[in-house]
């Protein structure tokens, strides 16, 4: 394997780091069970990759566990920094803790919950970076709304976001 093409070809580097300071409020609340905080959007990385912090409440998911999904086009990672968040990774459900990580590529069945009881946080990583905002956007208004959708119309959804069903 060899690094990809040059993106930068100036003679000298240029000071253009951001930073994102830890005090700075969330970006979104998807009901009470979630909150997002985009460290890193697709658009702010050029397309490079999307890094969002997922804070999960201690309130268990209504219903059922969430069944698992892929994508077409991005690899997506998870990356546990606290609490006990429950991640599939196609085959079987596995409760991981602090420091443990889990790499999703394209087309790979997966899905997370928090089912400790306890909350949780953890690192999301899609790569290259698409307008994942807008999905994550999207469910906090069906939350806030208390909107109810059909199968099809969640369906329809997830298309609209490269995010597919997987058959059981």
């Amino acid at each position: 394997m060899s690094y990809p093409p040059q993106q930068y070809t100036a003679d000298d580097g240029a000071i253009s780091a951001t930073l994102r300071s830890a005090d700075i409020p969330h970006d979104l609340a998807i009901g009470v069970r979630s909150k997002v905080s985009y460290l890193a959007t697709g658009d702010t990385t050029g397309g490079a990759f999307g890094l969002y912090r997922w804070d999960l409440a201690a309130v268990p998911p209504a219903g059922s566990t969430p069944s698992g999904h892929f994508h077409c086009t991005m690899a997506e990672s998870f990356y546990i920094l606290d609490g006990t968040v429950s991640l599939y990774n196609g085959d079987k459900w596995v409760d991981t803790t602090a420091g443990d990580y889990l790499y999703v590529p394209p087309g790979g069945v997966h899905s997370f919950a928090n089912n400790s009881g306890a909350p949780a946080s953890m690192l999301i990583l899609f790569a290259p970076g698409g307008p994942r905002e807008a999905y994550f956007e999207e469910l906090a208004d069906i939350a806030a709304t208390g909107r109810e959708l059909t199968h099809d119309e969640w369906v329809q959804l997830w298309a609209r976001h490269d995010q597919y069903e997987a058959s059981a």
